[in-house]
């Protein structure tokens, strides 16, 4: 009769239980990521897809279909918009780039490097509406309110010895008169005598700082013809009209010239700081017409319009960079500082200068942070909008519109168009994601480094 023996237990590992693992794992999961998703869906997705829907609708609320994007695509301001845009893609963020490296190379080499750091990002710690507010002060045309151009100014004035007198008028029954802004001789004038030119209707802060006296004109020999302009008023009042005494200022800097039957300018001169002139080189024995050219009697030179439909771009993205090339130089300063600095050395070692170690180490070695810096300011200028709407006047806002201030436009300033409005965020959104996917892929790429 056989034993019965007891089976040995069943020792055998048992599947786990994958299913409950994982569905655990998911809930933990879920957790952490529901509050970020429901923030993400409610502040992104949700007015994303409100903004496409929104956009093929009408002023009154009815389907319009792709109506909008057609009137985005045929209406000149957006075109205007879309070109400077490019413009500003294609200008800010090299720019500020470029500038931002340079920084970087130097901070290196300087030795007061928190000082120079800090001239640099300060610009940062300003709001973008206050540094319009500042950018369109510095750049207002009168000179007296602008400081660019009261500097250009300055230094025209300095460089250069004309004057100018707005609105100068000859004192009446003196035997000259004024033509189209040309103060001339009514007679000929023959060679060695003199023609003297009494002038009124001068602003005091147009007379030179430079003006003495007005003297008698010298003597003129059988080729010349001489005379003295000046300023044919007295402070406090009195005097001859017509005549030169003392407490008339003779009138420097003003353009002279010995004008021929035939219009063509025979010679030409200057007063100097007393008013006289001396036209020399004449033919002895003709007679000439003298003559106060229109150019002494303009506004002179007050400067650029840089607020002005030309310029207002430029003085935007100058602004931008101003700001901007900050906020460059700290992040490629990041990235200088966390490159292998052996291979420098090595390569000034083997006999590299200073130029080609920076374009063949330094450049490359910092291109991913280039790259990353650069894509973020095309994303940043794609989306420009506080500097283009506070630093250009009326006149010039059209000049310098954008993507961004049109959107707003035609949406709230005015247009109440939302419809519209709704189309050109659309469009601004398909330009930013380019960029944004390029900015995400490299993240990623960094990481699995």
């Amino acid at each position: 009769m056989t034993a019965l023996v007891d089976a040995p237990p069943d020792s055998s590992p048992r599947p786990p239980a994958r299913g409950r693992g994982r569905g655990r794992r998911l809930a933990v999961v879920a957790s952490f990521l529901a509050p970020a998703l429901v923030v993400l869906g409610a502040l992104v997705v949700y007015p994303i897809v409100y903004t496409l829907i929104q956009s093929f609708y009408g002023t009154g609320g009815g389907f319009v279909g792709w109506d909008n994007y057609v009137t985005m695509f045929t209406n000149d301001s957006t075109f205007t918009a879309i070109r400077n845009n490019i413009i500003w893609v294609i200008v800010a963020p090299a720019s500020c780039t470029i500038l931002g490296l340079i920084f970087a190379v130097l901070l290196e080499k300087l030795s007061w490097k928190a000082a120079f750091r800090l001239i640099i990002f300060m610009p940062m710690a300003i709001s973008m509406l206050a540094a319009g507010v500042i950018f369109r002060g510095m750049f207002q045309e009168n000179p007296n309110q602008g400081v660019v151009n009261a500097v250009i100014v300055g230094v025209h004035d300095a460089v250069t010895d004309e004057s100018n007198y707005p609105g100068a008028q000859p004192r009446e029954d003196v035997g000259i008169g004024s033509d189209r802004g040309v103060i001339a001789s009514d007679a000929e004038i023959a060679t060695g005598q003199q023609q003297n030119f009494p002038l009124v209707a001068i602003r005091p802060n147009s007379v030179p700082d430079a003006a003495v006296q007005a003297a008698q004109p010298p003597p003129a020999g059988p080729s010349e013809v001489t005379g003295t302009v000046f300023l044919d008023v007295i402070r406090g009042g009195g005097g001859t009209d017509g005549r030169i005494e003392p407490g008339k200022l003779g009138l420097p800097g003003v353009h002279v010239d010995a004008v021929n039957a035939d219009g063509t300018v025979a010679g030409s001169a200057k007063t100097g700081p007393d008013g006289t002139f001396v036209l020399s080189g004449l033919d002895p024995g003709s007679s000439y017409r003298i003559a106060l050219p229109a150019s002494n009697f303009s506004e002179g030179f007050d400067g650029v319009s840089w607020l002005s439909s030309t310029f207002i771009t430029a003085v935007i993205i100058l602004s931008y960079i101003w700001i901007w090339a900050g906020f460059a130089m700290v992040m490629i300063s990041s990235g200088l500082s966390a490159i292998d600095r052996s291979l420098q050395e090595a390569s000034r070692i083997d006999g590299a200068n200073e130029w080609q170690v920076f374009t063949k180490i330094t450049a490359p070695l910092l291109s991913p942070v280039l790259i990353v810096v650069f894509i973020t300011l095309v994303i940043n200028v794609l989306k420009i909008f506080d500097l283009v709407y506070v630093i250009p006047p009326g006149a010039s806002k059209p000049a310098a519109n954008v993507i961004a201030v049109e959107m707003w436009t035609v949406s709230f300033g005015g247009g109440n168009d939302m419809g519209l409005g709704s189309a050109l965020s659309i469009l601004l959104l398909v330009l930013v994601l380019p960029s944004m996917i390029i900015n995400i892929r490299r993240f990623k790429e960094e990481r699995t480094r």
